[in-house]
């Protein structure tokens, strides 16, 4: 089914979730904390028909996992680019509810502010209070000039590459981090041979282990 058959059959109002980001895109804040980062989060997210699970590690700057836990939740809402959030936030933030510890900033697979009005990693910022990390694998209506990433000619991100030979990151703060801070906790924490950061690629190893234990 196409993006417009979607919206109708989900009688999804898209003038207003569109209103809804822009009104909070305006609580964003880039800025670097006052204090330290010492616990640092990581979500993944991985599909089972129409079901999510929505994994999440807690671990120190040596990566020794300091708590998890997991959500397994039906979607509601299609996937419709642009608006990602509204199908995975609500499973993100039952996972991050369940956690004893909780982080000092936190690492999402997918665009901070890069996005033209609200990323997934801004909105799970705002829902949570904490510092995030956009880590994404594509971009739209920015520009790249070496390594920055420039929306409306305004620097907003910067690119990376894991690993030799592999595809670009696209690292940008979602809310409460500088762009430079974020950039330089995703390079420092790229332990080879992942290309991800290694806060997402524990993540995602946890995820796969559930998903594996689910089917």
């Amino acid at each position: 089914m196409d993006i417009k058959g979607l919206i109708e059959k989900y009688k999804i109002d898209i003038e207003k979730l569109k209103k809804e980001q822009e009104k909070l895109s305006k609580q964003i804040e880039i800025k670097d904390s006052e204090f330290p980062f010492d616990k640092f989060c990581a979500i993944d997210n991985s599909f089972i028909k129409n079901k999510m699970i929505s994994a999440i590690i807690v671990c120190d700057k040596d990566f020794e996992i300091l708590d998890k836990s997991y959500s397994f939740s039906k979607l509601n809402f299609p996937y419709i680019p642009g608006f990602r959030a509204y199908r995975e936030l609500p499973g993100m933030l039952e996972a991050f509810n369940k956690l004893r510890e909780k982080p000092d900033v936190v690492f999402i697979f997918g665009q901070g502010i890069t996005h033209p009005r609200l990323g997934i990693a801004s909105h799970f910022s705002i829902s949570t209070g904490l510092p995030t990390i956009g880590i994404a694998n594509n971009i739209k209506d920015c520009e790249i000039k070496k390594e920055d990433i420039l929306k409306n000619n305004k620097k907003v991100g910067k690119v990376l590459i894991g690993k030799p030979g592999s595809r670009p990151l696209y690292i940008s703060p979602g809310n409460l981090i500088s762009i430079k801070k974020s950039y330089e906790l995703c390079k420092n924490f790229i332990k080879k041979p992942h290309k991800l950061p290694e806060p997402l690629y524990l993540s995602g190893k946890y995820a796969r282990k559930i998903k594996k234990e689910l089917i």
